[in-house]
């Protein structure tokens, strides 16, 4: 079976990824909206890269483009390389599967558009098999950063 699918939007569950069922005290009213509109930059970001023809794939294991939403304090501190402050803490950021790089190829050839939409995105080398995109700058400011 292939993991290549057409993959128009991210959903909220996706993002969240059930973790809010066992962690749902820590998802505050400030998480949820900060989760809210990463989801709808991200699903713009799709909605981008797909008109240029880039399919988003989804994860085999997980049947999902996401992988890494929301992350709680206890999965966030289990997560190899994880920062300690990872704005997945508090729903500003999302990885989405991209196991060729084409995703964070395509990006890095259209910051235009990351800036349009208001996403920053993590340097490639630093992600392999998933694209990271954030809602708020880095401290260096910069569109595209490394970690």
């Amino acid at each position: 079976m292939s993991s290549i699918a057409v993959v128009e939007s991210i959903t909220l569950a996706q993002y969240f990824m059930n973790r809010e069922r066992l962690y749902g005290s820590e998802l505050t009213a400030e998480y949820r909206a900060n989760a809210a509109l990463t989801v709808e930059r991200i699903n713009k970001l799709i909605a981008a890269f797909s008109a240029d023809g880039v399919v988003q794939e989804i994860r085999p294991d997980t049947k999902s483009p996401v992988s890494s939403g929301w992350r709680p304090g206890a999965i966030n501190a289990g997560t190899k390389g994880a920062a300690p402050r990872s704005k997945h803490l508090t729903c500003q950021a999302c990885d989405l599967y991209d196991p060729d790089g084409d995703i964070d190829a395509w990006a890095l050839k259209h910051p235009e558009v990351l800036t349009k939409i208001g996403l920053w995105q993590e340097h490639p080398s630093a992600t392999k098999t998933w694209a990271h995109f954030q809602i708020v700058p880095p401290r260096s400011g910069n569109r595209v950063f490394y970690p």
